[in-house]
């Protein structure tokens, strides 16, 4: 078995992990902020919002794309 190729798959798994679960965190952070009345420019939080969703999402496609062996031929 070749451990440094299993040490890679590991390392860049929990770091793909910890940067979606991170963007959505923040994602729900700005979303809660901009809901607040008493902000002065919610547009531009919800709009990081959305940004960090996408980002989100785009992750998730991704991973999609590289586990489906049907879409990386």
């Amino acid at each position: 078995m070749k451990w440094l190729e299993l040490l890679a798959v590991a390392g860049a798994t929990l770091i793909a992990s910890a940067t979606v679960v991170t963007l959505y965190s923040l994602g729900v952070r700005l979303t809660a902020i901009a809901a607040d009345a008493e902000q002065t420019s919610p547009g531009l939080k919800r709009s990081f919002a959305y940004i960090c969703f996408g980002l989100c999402g785009l992750a998730v496609l991704v991973g999609l794309y590289l586990i489906i062996p049907y879409f990386s031929k």
